[in-house]
């Protein structure tokens, strides 16, 4: 065979299987998971457990990288603006993908167009909580509290344009009442003063609101979810109390800039389906109080897109802003 010929035929078969290839070869450095929140909160339980299962599959380190500040937007813009090579990722959710299209006029990105899903790993609901010595036990009687008197109770948030501000300033909209807005700079500096009784209410994800309410610290006064939580049944949904016809889970996913190579993609899709059908995980999602979700692809992209829509317009109607 001429070596003209055995050289191009080298090259049409290395061009043929590259990709594979390229797939096979990465991560060959480590990957930085971007969290948008502080340590300690959902976004930062589901970052490092992506981060811990994703890097013993690949072999490679998946670094969790806290990135705070203007409640999901700094960290989340930073990944927007990343090289799309695959080595910088977010941990994305209803806050700052869905939400944040609403409250912000002028958002630095765009979430369905500067973002490729990877995958939602699980939808956990919110839990209405009250300081210990708040003296109320219901949630109708916080507002019938708050009707009469306007202003005077306050409620925390792990951040203007965080789930938990939105949440919360949309069932007082939708109910007419006016509750003072209290933004920390994550969860756990919301619960200090709730526990130390300086706040008086924290609509938080359930799975960690759940020891607080175990341990008798905070009063359990409604879940944002469809049904009633395992966890806490004798806990009534929003809706169940008849305060507003208003419910809402937080997925919790794995995204990455848009433009990156699809066969990196593909590799991390993979990966990313092997970790969310692991039963440990799955145990550990569920006992935290998460619905496991494992929505990949097109199926992921659609539930994004629908709660994008849906939520931002939803805000903008009520007239929440992150300020």
């Amino acid at each position: 065979m001429p070596i003209t010929r055995r050289a191009a035929m080298a090259f049409s078969a290395s061009a043929i299987v590259s990709p594979a290839v390229f797939a096979q070869a990465y991560p060959s450095k480590p990957v930085r998971i971007i969290v948008p929140q502080p340590p300690g909160g959902g976004f930062d339980s589901v970052g490092r457990l992506i981060a811990d299962r994703m890097g013993k599959l690949s072999g490679q380190s998946f670094v969790v990288e806290n990135r705070t500040g203007s409640g999901t937007l700094v960290g989340t813009d930073l990944a927007a603006k990343a090289p799309a090579d695959g080595y910088t990722l977010v941990i994305g959710s209803i806050s700052n993908i869905a939400l944040n299209p609403g409250l912000y006029a002028n958002l630095p990105y765009d979430s369905l167009r500067d973002f490729e899903p990877i995958g939602l790993l699980v939808s956990y609901s919110y839990t209405l909580l009250g300081r210990k010595d708040l003296p109320f036990n219901s949630l109708q009687d916080v507002l019938a509290h708050a009707k009469a008197n306007p202003g005077k109770l306050s409620y925390a948030s792990a951040g203007n344009g965080s789930g938990q501000h939105v949440l919360a300033a949309a069932l007082w909209h939708l109910a007419k009442v006016d509750l003072a807005h209290v933004p920390y700079r994550g969860a756990q500096p919301a619960y200090q003063d709730l526990l130390g009784g300086r706040v008086d209410l924290f609509f938080d994800l359930s799975p960690t609101a759940r020891p607080q309410v175990d341990a008798g610290n905070v009063k359990a006064l409604a879940v944002s979810g469809a049904a009633r939580s395992p966890m806490h049944p004798n806990v009534p949904t929003v809706k169940e109390t008849g305060a507003a016809d208003l419910q809402l889970e937080s997925w919790f996913g794995l995204f990455a800039p848009t433009g990156t190579p699809p066969e990196v993609l593909q590799k991390l899709r993979a990966d990313f389906a092997k970790v969310a059908a692991m039963p440990d995980v799955q145990e550990s999602l569920t006992k935290t109080g998460g619905k496991p979700m494992s929505a990949l692809g097109d199926e992921a992209r659609q539930i994004v897109k629908r709660d994008v829509d849906h939520w931002s317009q939803l805000v903008r109607q009520l007239g929440i802003r992150a300020g």
